[in-house]
């Protein structure tokens, strides 16, 4: 009878659950949306290295009379990564990579591009910022030491220098001088500020002796913890062996930035957006309960006489009362399966530049509590039918 009921009034029957579809692929989207959000932004801080603290130079170093000039105590140096590895007073650290940072042009036969990151490091670069190659090898121990002339290029240099060829073994120029592709990294996309493939990495020695300088300092000192439980741990130790040299006036003249605690927080941000985005589509599975309620009320009013005439051949007031209630949740039902549909079907595209990554819960709590919109708004109008008198019932119109 529920069915009939739907069926005899089909485009009223179909407004209806179109509320409830609309609500419930809402659901699912937006929280697909916010999860798909979270799940990239972690990928791009997990590609920097989960397990690393980053040492900068900055905060307060400046000097008396310096006119405004950086006090060499503020500089990072080789002396402070040798401090760093000892084991004694860093029993957490597993591996310090010294940094340096320049500006190059590299030019290949007629080709000419400038990479936003040359890099020049240790061999241990690879593991603590996950940079693997695709092809070739990485800066070796050996030629970091024999300052040999290597790179190893990104893909994004590749492409611009090399085309469809392949790098390998060929020689570049950066800034005029000689260098001979050893390795292709793999590519890692970009992480949402810069292109992470836009990169040249050199031995350091190499880069200190050619591109940068010795006297410059170090740019950065990446401290890989052992374990992603000893982060905090390898960065308190760090701090407490750099602060010593590298303090003014009591305060550190470096920057420490912990990526464990970064994609922490970056996880509790998307979280509180997640359930944000939530909270607004639930409003529209509202809606389409109140959609429900607003069609049984006029469905009750029309089948007054239908009622009362089943009530005068002996139907009890629960009788009525499920005929009503069926039909309700019965809407709410197909719409939540339609609106089930809906939702996986359109998170299979990317939303503003996000692709949604559905998460089964929301795919059950929005069907769970569309069914149970259905059943609460069902209630008044099925116990309104259930309660009318059969006398009142005939004798309507």
């Amino acid at each position: 009878m529920a069915l009939q009921g739907m069926v005899s009034n089909r485009l009223r029957s179909l407004l209806t659950m179109l509320g409830i579809t609309i609500g419930v692929a809402a659901v699912i989207i937006l929280v697909a949306v916010g999860h798909g959000s979270a799940v990239a932004v972690q990928n791009r801080i997990e590609n920097l290295g989960t397990n690393v603290v980053t040492i900068m130079t900055g905060g307060f170093g400046f000097g008396r009379g310096s006119g405004g000039a950086q006090s060499s105590f503020t500089r990072l140096t080789t002396k402070d990564v040798k401090a760093l590895q000892d084991p004694t007073a860093a029993p957490d650290v597993k591996s310090v990579t010294p940094v340096v940072s320049g500006t190059v042009t590299a030019t290949f036969g007629a080709a000419s591009y400038s990479p936003s990151q040359f890099v020049g490091t240790t061999p241990s670069y690879e593991e603590a910022r996950k940079s693997p190659v695709e092809a070739g090898t990485f800066i070796t121990p050996e030629e970091e030491s024999q300052r040999a002339r290597v790179v190893v290029l990104g893909q994004t240099v590749v492409l611009n220098l090399f085309g469809s060829a392949n790098p390998l073994g060929q020689t570049v120029k950066l800034n005029g001088i000689g260098f001979t592709v050893v390795g292709v990294l793999t590519p890692k996309g970009t992480n949402g500020f810069q292109d992470q493939d836009d990169i040249a990495i050199a031995p350091l020695t190499t880069t200190q002796d050619l591109i940068t300088g010795v006297s410059s300092g170090l740019n950065q000192i990446i401290v890989e913890a052992k374990s992603s439980h000893q982060v905090n741990a390898a960065e308190a130790e760090a701090t407490s062996i750099l602060t010593p040299t590298h303090s003014s006036n009591g305060s550190a003249t470096f920057r420490v930035l912990n990526q464990a605690s970064l994609l922490q927080t970056s996880a509790s941000t998307n979280h509180v957006f997640t359930v944000l985005l939530a909270a607004v589509a639930a409003i529209s599975l509202l809606v389409g309960g109140i959609g429900v309620m607003n069609i049984m009320l006029v469905t009750v009013t029309e089948r007054t006489r239908e009622i009362g005439i089943r009530k005068a051949l002996g139907a009890r007031r629960a009788d009525i009362l499920g005929q009503f209630l069926t039909e309700s949740v019965l809407l709410a039902v197909v719409g939540g399966v339609v609106g089930v549909a809906a939702g996986l079907i359109g998170s299979r595209f990317k939303i503003v530049g996000v692709q949604p990554v559905v998460e089964s819960y929301s795919v059950l709590l929005a069907l769970g509590v569309g069914v149970a919109v259905g059943l609460f708004f069902g209630i008044y109008p099925a116990n309104r039918a259930a309660s009318l008198r059969p006398i009142e019932a005939l004798r309507y119109e």
